[in-house]
């Protein structure tokens, strides 16, 4: 395990690659999350080797990307993403970064569980496959919060087991984004997490809940630092991780609005990373 940056997600301004890079130096991370097309751009201008260097340099490594797209919406836009995605993962997959993620939604408004299942299983198969094509893993997130789901239409997956069903269905090397907040708020504990394994687990958030709040009246946006309250159980969720042989990012995502208040980046870079090191990483 080794922590590592999603600017977006703590606030961080990182509008190219040298300022990510910059931002994973300055804060003491040890990967930073980076933009596929950008990647692929600059391998085609500059050539992986430069590219490469460029990492290198920094003493930072890539530790993963979104799926580009938008795997819900129109199906001619998307395939038009599909048809771009070779390209992408293999520049990803040059410059060593071999994880990706997307999150999926806990409820339906329009598809009941089974057809919204196989609606998955269609529009990600593909590019599961394309990533396996290059050697790189997808990551599914589930969301916890009864607070997203509990009022909807249509209840879809909120746990790692259901999400795990989903992965195996999708393709052998999907599995989970695992992330503090959501395993927490779904009431998992030590024994759903012994039911994973480190080829399994794809991807992995941390973070904290607020207290004072009803678990079932967490609201997904209003989270804390990671072990800023302990009411989410981060020595459980860790000896989980340890336990599996869990080798990959170790990511803050608090989504705490406090973090904009801070008087700059190197602020808030520093916060974060001690909220990190505050939990063993």
């Amino acid at each position: 395990m080794y922590p590592a940056l999603s600017p977006g997600a703590v606030q961080v301004s990182a509008p190219n690659l040298e300022a990510a890079l910059a931002a994973a130096k300055l804060g003491g991370f040890d990967g930073v999350e980076v933009n596929p097309s950008e990647i692929a751009d600059r391998i085609d201008a500059q050539g992986v080797e430069a590219v490469r260097a460029v990492f290198a340099e920094a003493g930072v490594r890539p530790c993963g990307y979104g799926l580009p797209g938008d795997f819900r919406g129109d199906l001619s836009a998307w395939k038009k993403t599909l048809d771009g995605l070779p390209r992408l993962a293999a520049a990803m997959a040059a410059i060593g970064c071999d994880r990706s993620c997307i999150w999926i939604l806990s409820f339906s408004n329009d598809l009941a569980y089974p057809a919204y299942f196989q609606f998955h299983v269609d529009r990600l198969q593909p590019a599961a496959q394309i990533y396996a094509d290059h050697g790189i893993r997808l990551g599914l997130e589930f969301l916890g919060p009864q607070t997203i789901w509990r009022e909807k239409p249509y209840e879809f997956i909120h746990s790692s087991a259901k999400m795990m069903e989903l992965a195996r269905a999708i393709g052998p090397n999907v599995g989970l984004l695992l992330d503090a907040w959501h395993w927490y708020t779904a009431g998992e504990g030590p024994a759903d997490l012994a039911k994973l394994t480190n080829q399994d687990v794809v991807y992995v958030h941390v973070n904290d809940a607020p207290a004072g709040i009803a678990l079932e009246d967490q609201v997904d946006n209003v989270r804390c630092l990671p072990g800023e309250t302990g009411v989410i159980p981060m020595d459980v969720f860790f000896d989980g991780l340890r336990a599996m042989g869990y080798d990959g990012p170790i990511v803050a995502e608090p989504f705490k609005k406090a973090l904009g208040d801070l008087p700059d980046d190197a602020a808030r870079l520093a916060v974060v990373r001690e909220s990190l090191r505050k939990i063993g990483v």
